[in-house]
Parts: C-alpha cells; structure tokens; sequence
C-alpha cells in the first residue's frame, strides 16, 4: 500500500486561478496535502498551469490526464459553466465514470456564485447531482482560518471514500450508461432525465472592491477612499502594500486582507488606527499598527458586534484593541502584542467573545477588564506581558475564562480587584503567583491546572471570598493557597500537593471553609 498512488485531474478555468491571485491553486495544493496527510499514501492531483485553447489540440493535451485520473475535481464559476473545454472535461468524465459502474467520480467545488441555467444543460445536471462542496464564503478568508481546514478535510474523505469503494452502481448511473449507449446526440439531451437536479442553494455574493497602492491595479488606492464610496455589506479586499491611514468604520463593511498577512500593513500615528462604530462588519488578514502619540487604541470598538479574525495587531499608544459602550465584538485567531499599556482592554459594560488569540509582550496586563464588562475570554494563550495576564476590576464586574493557557506573565497570571467572575479549566502557570483575589474579590474557580509560580499559586486578601473547587494547585514555590489580612473563602476538593511551602499559609485574621479531603501534602 505504501508506493501506491491515487490521482485526480483539477478542472478550473485558468483567468479563474489569476484573478484570484491564486487561490484556486492553493486550494489544490491544500486538498491534496490534506489527502496525503488522512491517507498515509502518495496522492497527486493533476493540474494544468497553462490555459488550454481549441488552436492547441486539446484531446491530445489531456487524454492521458483524464484517462488516468480517479476523480475529476471542478471548480465551479461563471465562466467555468461557459468554457466549452471545461464542459468537454466532466462529459468526457461522465462517460468514464458509467462505464466503470460509478457515480461518485465527479466532486465539485461550487467556488463563485453561478447562474446555473435551466435543467436542460448536462453539465450543469451533472455537476448538481454529484457531491459538490460549497467554497463561495471561504472565497477570501485566509487559509488559516480553521473552517478552510474542516472542509477541506470533509472533501479530503470524500475523495478517500471514493478510491476506496470497487465497483458502486445506481439506478442513476445505469440510466447514464443505457443513454451512452445510444448516440453522442442522444446522451447530451437526455442525461437530465437521468438525473435529478439538485442545484445549491442561491447566495447572493456581496459587491467587492480592491484597494491597491499601486494605480490602475484597483478601484481604489486608499482604504479611506473606498469605505467612503462602499454602500454598506460591501466587501473590500486590500491587496499588499503600506498604508498610512486613520480609518473610521460606521456602516457594516468587510474589510479582509488579499495576500499575506505581513504584507498588508496599515499604520496611525496620533489616532486610532480603525475606529469601529457599526452594528455589524468584518475585519481580516491585516497588520495593524499604532505607532505613537498620546491616548489613542489600536482599535476602537465603541458598538455592535464586528468580527475581527486573523490579525496582527499592536499599539504604542494604550492598549491594542479597545471594548466599550456595551459593544460586543467577535475576537478570533489574532496576534496582539506590544501594547504600550494593554494588549485588550474591556470597560463600561463591554462584551465580546474572545477566542483562539496569542495576547503577548504587552506593557501591561495582558488584559484588563473593568467597569460592568462581562466578556467571554477562551481558548486563548495570553503570555509573557509585563503586569498580570488577566486582571478583573469592580465588583460589578463579572467574566467568564474558561480554557485558557496563561502563563510566564511578570505578575500574577489571574488577579480579581473586588469582582466575581468564573474561571474554569484554565493552564495558569509559570507567572510570580498564579491567582491574587483580593479588595473583597470573589469568583467561581473550577478544574484549573495552577503551578510552577515563584510564589504561591493562590493568594487571598483582604476580604478577598472565593470557591475553589476541583481543581490543581502544584508544584508552586511558595504554599498551594495563602491567605492573609482577612482572606477568606471556600475550598473543596483542591490537589494541593508539591508546592515547596506546604498546601496552606494562613494568618490568625483569615477564616477560610476548608472541606478535610483535600489532598494537601
């Protein structure tokens, strides 16, 4: 099985692929990679890099291909349905297939919204009633984002199932094969019959502009210039370059990154580089960098619930990134760093839902939460910033972290100035003392793993009044959980077992509830 080798033929239109500055490319070598990766085994899909003409003699140029291809893989578009070679490839494959018994040769990528015609077209039959994956949302996303990598892994089963089954017949492709039988003629205006339409689902695909430095390369050579000439749900792709502009979004728009990330560069000096005041909009693929001046964000979100994924974002100003006003914003997958005092900052009753971030080497903590917020904040790595990984202020203040890795921050990794939040199945370690509860702080903390501080991995203070339950409290340089100056609070079945200075280290002015089975040597 180890030398044996699957193959498939790739069937794109070329000025597809390059409009697209290759993506369509990419996505091939993705799915192929994925194959490879699933299967243990070699897999090679075909791909022409040439466009191919009728004055080249196309028979000639893919017989071999298409003969020795497994599947045929077709990224379906406007002009893919209109290029009469591309429709000679899945007829041509068509009648392959139904000889071989089959109805599971053709797979297609439903890549830009097509007008799909009526149902007397084979090839659009065709194409709708084999298994086709729908591309048309992950169009411009980033190849990092983790929904690319599901549905390529879901085409890359597909593909592994279809090599896998012998010899699999349907009524339908019987139908086809009595049809191939007849004449050519016959087979173009009959295989609809033979088939049952299943066309996908209508999306309407938003109206896009390009921003691009160089002139003549796109509608427009400033981001400032196209928000203000957009209507609103328009998308705007920002190809490479370096620009230097304050950006003010108040009406819902996408703004996402076409290239590598570290290539598209926007940069405020004296402002905020993006200043969110939308209900709704998008914000992808960029780096984002406030480069100094005196009180300004990184970005500002002041409203509605934007979506900011897959960005490197710092400041030299405060902190990266700013909620407030009860705004409500999607974090996901950033890099934010370098902020002169915070890396994420949520006050006057912020939300938000934070997930899958890298939030390192900012000046301060690595986030602040105060004033009413009430953030959800998972699954991210907050590390190495110079105050505490996360401090929550205000007793009307709450937060819900759960499995989050916070660790090697210069303070505290989680400290609690007189709120309540719920911290469950986090990794906090390696800071100066793992958890500091104090100024009548409580919150909920559950199934956390807290170890390898140079002091404790608890300290309470106070009036300081939390529960603390189930979870890790080891291997700290200073005891498990110290309490002094009126700390208090309910443990219960706590390990603390292998911290230098013993479990406890509790003062004569500290009641705490203690549950007698915890581990505590």
């Amino acid at each position: 099985m180890a030398d044996k080798t699957f193959a498939a033929f790739f069937s794109y239109v070329h000025d597809d692929d390059t409009h697209d500055n290759g993506r369509i490319t990419k996505l091939r070598q993705m799915l192929e990679e994925e194959v490879r990766a699933l299967s243990g085994e070699d897999f090679e899909i075909f791909q022409d890099y040439e466009d191919i003409h009728w004055g080249q003699k196309w028979e000639e140029r893919l017989n071999g291909a298409l003969d020795g291809s497994t599947l045929l893989i077709s990224v379906v578009t406007p002009r893919y349905i209109k290029k009469e070679f591309c429709r000679k490839e899945v007829l041509r494959f068509l009648e392959r297939e139904s000889k071989l018994g089959r109805n599971d040769l053709v797979l297609s990528i439903y890549y830009i919204d097509t007008d799909l015609g009526t149902s007397n077209d084979p090839v659009i039959s065709a194409i709708s009633n084999h298994q086709y994956y729908d591309w048309r949302d992950l169009r411009h996303e980033p190849h990092t984002n983790p929904e690319v990598g599901k549905r390529i892994e879901k085409m890359a089963l597909e593909i592994m199932a279809a090599m896998k089954r012998n010899t699999l017949a349907s009524l339908k492709t019987i139908q086809i094969a009595e049809i191939i039988s007849r004449s050519s003629e016959a087979f173009i205006t009959e295989i609809t019959s033979a088939t049952e339409i299943r066309q996908p689902s209508k999306r309407v695909e938003p109206p896009t502009m390009v921003v691009d430095p160089m002139p003549r390369r796109g509608d427009y050579t400033t981001i400032t210039k196209a928000i203000e000439s957009a209507d609103p749900g328009t998308r705007i792709l920002i190809r490479p370059g370096f620009y230097k502009e304050a950006i003010k979004l108040e009406k819902p728009l996408e703004l996402i990154g076409d290239g590598d990330r570290d290539e598209i560069i926007i940069e405020a000096i004296n402002s905020c580089i993006i200043q969110c005041q939308t209900e709704f909009g998008r914000i992808a693929n960029l780096t984002l960098r406030q480069s100094g001046g005196n009180g300004f964000f990184g970005i500002d979100i002041l409203q509605g619930r934007i979506e900011i994924d897959d960005c490197d974002i710092s400041c030299k100003s405060r902190s990266s990134i700013a909620i407030h006003n009860a705004a409500d914003p999607r974090l996901r997958r950033n890099r934010i760093h370098n902020g002169e005092r915070s890396g994420i900052y949520i006050f006057e009753n912020g939300k938000g839902t934070i997930e899958n971030n890298d939030v390192f080497e900012n000046e301060g903590n690595g986030v602040t939460i105060e004033l009413g917020s009430d953030p959800i904040i998972r699954y991210n790595r907050i590390y190495k910033n110079s105050g505490s990984g996360v401090e929550i202020r205000n007793e009307d203040t709450k937060s819900t972290l759960e499995e989050n890795d916070i660790f090697n921050n210069e303070t505290l990794g989680i400290v609690i100035y007189g709120s309540d939040p719920t911290i469950r199945r986090n990794r906090i370690h390696d800071c100066r003392w793992g958890i500091g509860i104090t100024e009548n702080g409580k919150g909920i903390f559950e199934y956390n793993e807290i170890y390898g501080h140079i002091k404790a991995g608890a300290v309470i203070t106070e009036g300081g009044n939390p529960i603390m339950r189930n979870n890790k409290i080891n291997k700290n340089s200073g005891a498990g959980i110290q309490l002094y100056n009126r700390g208090n609070g309910t443990f219960e079945y706590n390990n603390l077992t292998g911290n230098e200075l013993g479990a406890w280290s509790i003062d004569d002015e500290s009641e705490p509830i203690r549950v007698i089975n915890n581990t505590e040597y």
